[in-house]
Formats: C-alpha cells, structure tokens, sequence
C-alpha cells in the first residue's frame, strides 16, 4: 500500500466522501476518517456513529464503498472487524436473524447480497427474498451440523476434505427437504445456495461449491400453484411460429421486453421512443408501471417494432395502438385477447400442455426476461474474470466496482443480455 502523506492525511479538510484517500491510508487513518466523514454522515442520518454499526447497504448508499474496499483489500478486514477492532466501539444494527451468530458468514452473507444488489440490480424485495432462503438453508445447516461458522469448511485454507464440505451441505438440504414440501421453494433455495457459493469461489473466498450438482441427486415435486417459466427453446418455438404481422411482436413483447399481458394490450406509438439522444438503446416509457421501471430498454426487436409502425401508419383509422380494436371502446385489444393469442400460438408451437405443472400462459414470458435478466448478470461477473487477473485484483466484483464506471458496467449487462436475447430469437 503506498504510504499516505501530510498532503493526503489531512482529517481537518475532510468533509465528504470524496475528500479521503480512502486508499492510501493506514488503519490509523481510516480510523481519523471515520470520525471525520463516516461519523457525522451517519448523525446527518439519525444514526448515533458510537452505538450503530451502519450497514454495509448504508455505507454503500452514501458513498461510503470506498472504505469497505480499503479494509478488504489493503488491509484483510471486514468492515465489523474495524467497528469492533479497530475503533473499539461495540453495539450494532438492527440486523437481519441469519440464524448463525458468526461473524464472518454473516458478513459473506451480506456481501452477496450487497454484489446482488449493486451490480444487479436487483430491487429490496428481491433482495429480501434471496435473504430469506438464503436463511432457511443457515438455520437448517447449523441445526444440522450444531455449529454457526459455513465458512471453514469451504475456505481456501480448510482443513476439511472437499467430499466432507459436500456432505455438510447436502445434509442441510436433507433436513430442508424434509421439512418443505413445496419442491419449487427447494430448488429456490438451492439456486441462490448455489449462487451463494459459487460467489465465494469468484471472489477466491472458496475453494469448493459443495452445493454444486445438488439439485441432481433430488427428484423434487413442482406444485402447480408456483411460477413457472417459459425455456429458451420454448420462445424460440413460440417465434418460429408466429406471423410476422402480429404473433411474432406479441412473443417479443412478452419475452424479449418483459411486458405484462396489460401493458402489450394498450401498447401505444406514443410509449416508443426510437430515438433519444440521453438515453443509448430506444426504449418503451410508461407514465405509471406497477412494481417496476417507467421505462423499458429495448435490447432487441426493434426492426420488428419499426416495421409494425409502418404497417399500422399506413391505415387510415389507426389510432396509435400497436394491437389496434376497433370494437372495444379502448380502443386496443383487452389482456383475455392478449391471452387467448398467447394460447392459439402456444398450441401451433406444440408447447407442452404443462410447464413444470402449469398451462402454458403469458406471464411465463415476463418471468423468461427476468431469467435471462439474472444469466446476463452472472455472465458479466464471469466475463471480466480476465480482466480481473490482468489487473491483478481479487475478483470480477472488484473489477465491476472499481475500474469500471456505471456507465460501462450498464453497458456490459445489456450486451450480455442482447446476446441471450438473439441467441434464442435467431
């Protein structure tokens, strides 16, 4: 770590986040610039700095990510062990009840969360919906296993044989297995057990995914009442055998745009924005959205959407509606419509009766954006693991946090994501 000089090391003319070299500071400095930044930011707050440790969320949200950074990577500490060590406070937040009270699996916990949550962009209720299986497979591990730390046997430098790590966690899955019986939740919290660990192995916290294969050994029962979503191979099926004039901006509009049955329905020329010289790809804008943003990108389909403009432009009775009615006194055609069409398509494509124990419907289309949505994600972190190493940093996150503006990083997503999309469309 280069040495901090008089200049840099200059508590009395820190105010904000961006007056600290947060990395060219010792302990001791990181310690002044607590006090001097962090401490009155958090009074600003409501919050008491000698009593509150701030959630890594919080030091996030206020610029504070830089401080995290420093601790972790000049210095081999989280930042609860520099609230407790270093600044020799005691108390913390209201925190979330992981189930386990040792300190670096929660702060792991956290952290993946945290990635989830700034590099994927993914709202607070999807966050507090990772935590909570995230903690089911906690309590059920350390009920299992009578001990609070998942950190070891996994770590690095572990002691423990890999097929003993392995057993571990499958042993937590066989207590879980037991007390659900929704076969959908269990392989809900598979996933993000899975994800969890495969994000220790990036950021070289882990030696082995013991969760890895997992959901092979189970023959779990899928409920009919839960989410189902549409393959890859499905759209695809869907695409080929729509028309061009309305079936195939229908399946884009559900699959490729992540549409709701009521907003393809009222669809209006007025909601496209083709050109725009603040915004980089054309996108859909809504005046109001229930539970997500007013405006869509729009990574793939355009010439389709281009071409169903013209085609409609050229009518004389067009009211601006991409699925015109001129029966219904809206003026567009109702979500059953929108339904109906997505049961005759789904019928020529020879989709399955069922998907995972539900009819084929619309919404399966929007859960497939959101699915491909969380690939592109994951294929960002691993896109940039060469990056990572020629920069000599210890993980893509790093990468994606530190040497990347938000702007690139935005860019990457929907690259990848535009990939996902033309690999099933063409």
């Amino acid at each position: 770590m280069p040495e901090p000089t008089a200049a840099t090391h200059d508590p009395d003319n820190w105010t904000k986040p961006e007056d600290v070299p947060w990395t060219l500071l010792d302990v001791d400095g990181l310690v002044d610039a607590y006090w001097a930044v962090v401490a009155p930011a958090m009074q600003d707050a409501g919050l008491d700095p000698d009593t509150e440790r701030p959630s890594y969320s919080w030091l996030r949200e206020n610029d504070f990510r830089k401080l995290v950074y420093a601790l972790r990577e000049y210095h081999d500490r989280t930042f609860t062990e520099f609230w407790t060590d270093d600044l020799d406070l005691q108390g913390g937040p209201d925190g979330y009840d992981w189930g386990t009270t040792h300190q670096p699996t929660v702060d792991a916990l956290e952290d993946f969360l945290d990635s989830k949550r700034t590099r994927g962009g993914l709202s607070e209720s999807s966050i507090e919906t990772l935590q909570y299986r995230l903690a089911r497979y906690v309590r059920a591990y350390t009920s299992e296993h009578d001990t609070d730390d998942l950190l070891s046997p996994v770590a690095r430098d572990s002691d423990v044989p890999a097929y003993e790590a392995v057993d571990a966690c499958w042993a937590a899955f066989d207590r879980l297995h037991e007390d659900l019986d929704n076969g959908r939740t269990k392989r809900r919290i598979h996933r993000v057990v899975d994800n969890w660990y495969a994000h220790l192995l990036r950021r070289k916290r882990a030696a082995v995914n013991p969760a890895d294969g997992l959901d092979d050994e189970y023959r779990w029962e899928v409920d009919a009442g839960d989410p189902s979503v549409l393959s890859p191979d499905h759209v695809r099926a869907l695409y080929e055998a729509a028309d061009a004039d309305r079936g195939r901006l229908l399946v884009l509009a559900l699959c490729a745009w992540g549409l709701r049955s009521g907003e393809v329905a009222a669809l209006h020329r007025s909601n496209v924005v083709l050109e725009d010289d603040d915004a980089e790809v054309p996108y859909l804008d809504f005046d109001e959205r229930k539970n997500g943003p007013g405006q869509v990108s729009l990574l793939y389909g355009v010439p389709e959407l281009e071409d169903r403009l013209v085609a409609l432009a050229d009518r004389d009775d067009w009211n601006g509606y991409l699925f015109p009615s001129t029966s219904a006194e809206a003026g567009h055609v109702s979500s059953q419509t929108i339904r109906n069409w997505f049961d005759s398509l789904a019928e020529v494509a020879d989709l399955p009766e069922e998907i995972e124990g539900e009819k084929p419907v619309p919404q399966m289309g929007r859960r497939f954006w959101y699915d491909r949505y969380s690939s592109s994600m994951d294929a960002v972190t691993e896109g940039i693991e060469g990056v990572a190493a020629e920069q000599g940093s210890s993980s893509p996150e790093v990468v994606l946090q530190n040497y990347l503006s938000d702007e690139r990083a935005r860019k990457l997503r929907r690259e990848y994501m535009r990939q996902e999309l033309a690999t099933v469309f063409e």
